[in-house]
């Protein structure tokens, strides 16, 4: 009778031992007998205790900080980047089937895909192209890790430092292309004044009284200006009429 109750007692543990409960973001990888056997949704599994073994596989997003990596860029200029990778497992079976520690070897190969990838780019780039260096880092990766059931969903590049002595050479490049446009646009400036005083000599020109005019009125406005000495040109109109008047007038006192 003793020996039934153990039985009895020893069964029913048993059975609770047999139910195994899955969360919704998880997924059950069942071995039978050491052998991969299949998957089990969330919810209350039956798993046989000494025969089969379940283990568990969280099929969230995760976030894994790239460490500084010390990276040479195609213009050999040193510098230290760091990201961020989010990924999630797809294929629970793949992740714990085909390699070992899926979360180290994600981790280690976005490092290497990052001094890779970053290497092949100028300062430049990695300054203003980020998240077209972004993309390909994520789709290196995500090739990569498909094997491993593994989806990377982004890729972020977070900080790009460059050393104090480069940062100087790069405020006087910056410097130097500022003044390079600030010559550009005085040169145009000067073009454009040149052209539009090489049309108006083309009217004035053609016109001659509209130069007796503006001459007329840039008397004026000396004329109105404080000042105790003005000096203005004589038009040679002007002269070309008086000597004309003077000699006309030689002639008939002759």
């Amino acid at each position: 009778m003793q020996f039934l109750g153990i039985l009895v007692v020893g069964l029913i543990v048993l059975i609770i031992a047999s139910f195994r409960i899955v969360k919704e973001y998880e997924r059950g990888v069942v071995y039978t007998f050491g052998k991969y056997s299949g998957i089990r949704a969330p919810g209350i599994q039956l798993v046989i205790p000494a025969i089969q073994q379940m283990v568990l596989v969280d099929m969230r997003i995760r976030t894994d900080d790239i460490p500084s990596q010390d990276v040479i860029s195609r213009d050999n200029v040193s510098v230290r980047v760091n990201a961020v990778v989010y990924y999630r497992v797809v294929e629970p079976s793949f992740a714990l089937n085909r390699v070992e520690d899926f979360i180290s070897a994600t981790s280690q190969l976005a490092q290497t895909t990052l001094r890779s990838v970053l290497g092949k780019h100028d300062l430049d780039d990695m300054l203003a192209q980020r998240d077209k260096l972004n993309n390909d880092v994520q789709d290196i990766l995500d090739s990569q890790t498909d094997g491993w059931g593994v989806k990377v969903t982004n890729v972020e590049i977070k900080h790009v430092d460059i050393d104090a002595s480069m940062v100087r050479a790069i405020a006087k490049q910056a410097e130097a292309e500022r003044e390079r446009r600030a010559k550009i646009i005085n040169a145009e400036g000067e073009f454009q004044a040149a052209k539009q005083l090489d049309e108006a000599a083309k009217i004035l020109a053609a016109r001659p009284e509209t130069m007796q005019l503006r001459y007329l009125g840039t008397l004026g406005e000396f004329t109105n200006a404080k000042g105790s000495t003005v000096v203005l040109p004589m038009p040679m109109d002007l002269l070309k009429g008086a000597l004309n008047s003077i000699e006309n007038k030689s002639k008939k006192t002759a």
